[in-house]
């Protein structure tokens, strides 16, 4: 059976491009929740009130989870430093399985980020 070798350094960069992406939601959020803010100086229906709140605790909760990755990164990143300042470039079992259900969580968290902005957008072409 062939075994494949993980270096510490192909982690780092999936680690940094991670925190690119988490750094882009956080900025779109942030445009979002701009967004909810002039509709709900423009409407008084409740209706449409009652939605914008939906979307407002889907920006916090989907922020929330944002701060959970990164953290959970983080503290990967201190586990590739600490093999690093051992020399060890090769990664153990443990962190390598724990890298990728890391991913596996990324991949779902780009569904469920796409799903909740597709689903803005649709209201935003409604109520704009």
């Amino acid at each position: 059976m062939k075994s494949e070798v993980i270096y510490s350094d192909d982690l780092h960069f999936e680690h940094r491009h991670w925190q690119g992406e988490l750094a882009f939601w956080q900025d779109e959020l942030k445009s979002f929740k701009n967004r909810l803010e002039e509709l709900s100086n423009r409407w008084t229906d409740e209706n449409v009130l009652a939605q914008l709140e939906h979307f407002q605790n889907q920006f916090i909760r989907h922020g929330e989870v944002i701060d959970t990755l990164e953290h959970e990164i983080n503290v990967h990143e201190t586990d590739l430093a600490n093999h690093s300042k051992k020399d060890e470039e090769v990664m153990d079992r443990e962190l390598t399985k724990g890298h990728f259900e890391f991913r596996q969580r990324m991949e779902m968290q780009r569904k469920i980020y796409a799903e909740l902005k597709e689903e803005f957008f649709r209201f935003l072409s409604k109520y704009m």
